[in-house]
């Protein structure tokens, strides 16, 4: 786990940075020479003492939006993040940039809360990171009062949507920081929102007055490619095996189960598989994820419980063997891969078996028919960019209110197009072997029925008798099941609410049965040997592929690796993998030439600059 908070070593930190500009702070401490795009805005706009609204892809650095500001403005920022690991990662990271920053949460013991409480009173801190159900309790109001706050930071913001996939109850009290502390600038992050959740955020958190900025959601370097699920354990190795095999990766899975019996498959398989879900003891949690973060090579498989605030940067694939609920759900979990900026793989199986189980579970909540209704338009959206014949980040980034006017090339859709044929003869076959049979069977019944099966449960029927027995030999078993899959997700048919998977007709599906309207169907393709992971990549190649100075390479690793472990953190808090990378094609020999190598500050400069240019100088020089 991360070390405990020294404020014996805090305080011997450097003082607090008020007084600098924004620009001084970002190469000084952070390393860098130049912000991103909205970055410079955004951080102006929170120094002037106003609020802001920010929406930024994960990656795009909405952390340091907060954390320069933090360091212009005198007195302590307060960053509210609904997950432990975001705080201790980030606290580790900056604390190891010079910058006096701790957390407040529940892994903490009373004398380590009370010692972070009197940092704050006593002015020690820049930033402080609180947990929201921490934030609101009187107590820490009344701290808050008492000290000198600079400004307040709502991380993972989107938590506030009642109708979002991440809503925390806390987030909704967060409100009280606009009537308790109306001359502090507050600023609300987040990566995913669309128009009605950027509007529910602003009227929650009193921000209707604030100034939005709403940054580009595309992700160039990550490829999304999505295929029908067939045998979801072989396509999943083939796929890792093919592209990614010593990569760290997240593979995402709807069941504790699943995640279990996932994790197991890819162990017996040679791979450092980790399991991770709410149902595991949170010490066994707790360990796995770190050495996520710390180790090389590790795939974690999870439910969605895992990853909101976890700032690895080389995530190289997040896979997902089902259906997320949503475009939001599937943008926030693929947005966890390639937060370098590095060629990384968004790749999902989907079957008709998701489908169904998605919606049995909507109708079956608890919801009224509002939330029912939103929930609905949700999945029809995430089910729209399964079955799209067109460039998926196109349909990806429109749901968002972002557009992009030619396609990607990095999607499988623009790298592979898909065919379509004409499927009005198949869907009325379809339609109307439902309605023969009932509408009580599920799909693998009704192929049997459609393809004249004689196995015994259509014999006992007597379907064997209907006018649609026999009349599908034309189509295989996965053909048919295609043409059924896209009727549900198209909404011309639906799974019984009571369960059990058998398939209804709506009344959407009336012109279709009546041959009014003509159906182009998507064929799905049949799978060919990949091409690997440098098809289609826009911004270079990961930085290990780039390295031509393997040994070269291994030896700054190591050297980071080791003072990592020394200091108790992940690696990249160190050095990311691209700052090694320059290391090594610069050679810097002296400490002035180190310190033009992109990430690293003052502080790092001063910890690790004669270690790092001695193992710069014990490289073969070939």
């Amino acid at each position: 786990m991360y070390p405990d908070q020294d404020f014996e070593q805090l305080s011997a930190q450097r003082p607090t940075t008020s007084g600098r500009s924004p620009e001084q702070v970002l190469h000084e401490v952070f390393g860098y020479e130049s912000f991103r795009p909205l970055q410079g805005e955004i951080i102006r706009e929170l120094a002037a003492g106003r609020d802001a609204l920010v929406l930024m892809p994960t990656g795009g650095g909405k952390s340091l939006c907060y954390q320069v500001p933090a360091l212009v403005r005198s007195g302590t920022a307060i960053v509210i993040s609904p997950l432990i690991a975001l705080m201790q990662d980030q606290v580790a990271a900056l604390r190891e940039l010079g910058v006096r920053a701790a957390f407040l949460n529940s892994t903490m013991d009373f004398e380590q809360a009370r010692a972070t409480e009197y940092a704050l009173s006593t002015g020690e801190l820049d930033l402080l990171y609180c947990a929201p159900e921490r934030l609101i309790q009187p107590r820490t109001l009344e701290l808050l009062h008492d000290a000198s706050i600079s400004l307040f930071a709502i991380d993972e913001a989107h938590c506030v949507s009642q109708w979002g996939h991440d809503f925390r109850s806390d987030y909704l009290q967060l409100a009280v920081l606009a009537n308790e502390f109306p001359t502090v600038p507050r600023v609300a992050l987040t990566a995913t929102a669309d128009e009605r959740t950027r509007k529910e955020i602003a009227e929650r958190l009193s921000l209707t007055e604030a100034r939005h900025f709403i940054s580009g959601f595309d992700r160039p370097n990550i490829q999304y490619r999505i295929a029908p699920k067939t045998n979801a354990n072989k396509q999943l190795l083939d796929f890792i095996k093919a592209e990614h095999e010593e990569d760290c990766g997240i593979v995402y899975c709807l069941s504790r189960n699943k995640v279990d019996a996932t994790a197991k498959m890819l162990a017996q398989k040679g791979y450092t598989a980790l399991p991770y879900h709410a149902g595991l003891p949170a010490n066994d949690r707790a360990q796995n994820q770190e050495r996520f973060l710390r180790e090389d090579g590790v795939i974690i498989v999870a439910t969605i419980a895992f990853g909101m605030g976890i700032d690895k940067p080389d995530v190289r694939f997040v896979a997902h063997l089902d259906l997320p609920k949503s475009l939001e759900a599937y943008y926030q979990e693929t947005g966890r891969a390639g937060r370098d900026g590095k060629p990384s793989t968004a790749w999902m199986v989907y079957g008709l078996q998701d489908v169904i189980k998605l919606r049995q579970m909507l109708e079956a909540s608890q919801g009224n028919d509002h939330f029912k209704r939103v929930e609905r338009q949700k999945l029809d959206a995430m089910l729209g960019l399964c079955e799209v014949t067109k460039c998926r980040r196109q349909v990806l980034l429109n749901y968002f209110g972002d557009e992009l006017e030619a396609p990607c090339g990095n999607c499988d859709t623009c790298l592979n197009p898909p065919e379509t044929w004409d499927g009005t003869v198949a869907v009325q076959k379809a339609l109307s072997c439902v309605f023969r049979t009932g509408q009580r069977f599920g799909v693998t019944y009704l192929i049997d029925v459609l393809r004249g099966s004689e196995n015994e449960r259509v014999m006992q029927s007597g379907h064997h008798q209907v006018s649609t027995y026999g009349i599908g030999t034309e189509l295989s078993v996965n053909e048919w099941k295609s043409v059924f899959r896209q009727l549900v997700a198209n909404g011309y048919l639906r799974a019984d609410p009571e369960g059990y998977g058998a398939l209804q007709l709506t009344e959407q599906c009336r012109p279709l049965l009546k041959g009014e309207h003509k159906v182009e169907l998507r064929k799905d393709p049949v799978v060919k040997a990949s091409a690997g992971r440098g098809s289609g990549g826009r911004t270079g190649s990961a930085v290990k592929d780039q390295v031509t100075d393997h040994a070269g390479w291994d030896a700054l690793r190591a050297c980071r690796k080791e003072l990592a472990d020394k200091q108790g953190v992940p690696p990249y808090v160190i050095f990311h993998d691209t700052t090694l990378f320059d290391m090594l094609e610069r050679k810097p020999q002296t400490l002035d030439e180190l310190a033009g190598v992109s990430g690293v500050g003052a502080a790092k400069l001063e910890k690790y600059g004669e270690i790092f240019l001695s193992a710069i100088a014990r490289l073969d020089p070939a």
